[in-house]
């Protein structure tokens, strides 16, 4: 899930910071969530989902075998969207 929710994230140029605002997340949660530190309750991945505009099963989706981890958006400021 922790996969799935940065690659999501990252592919739809959205920062933690505003997609943890969106969705009523505290941004440093969201952070353990990516890191695989925390767990997620199914209101919490209702939520981001529901954000990202996609479906809760899509943060579930196995990622391919040698896939390489995602990257990060680059550091500062992202312009709002």
């Amino acid at each position: 899930m922790a996969w799935n929710l940065r690659q999501i994230r990252v592919a739809k140029g959205v920062s933690q910071e505003r997609l943890a605002f969106d969705s009523g997340v505290d941004r440093s949660y969201l952070g353990g969530l990516e890191r695989g530190e925390e767990n997620p309750t199914v209101d919490v991945l209702d939520r981001l989902a529901n954000t990202l505009e996609v479906a809760v099963g899509d943060l579930f989706t196995r990622p391919p075998a040698g896939a390489t981890p995602p990257q990060s958006l680059r550091r500062g400021r992202h312009r709002a969207t």
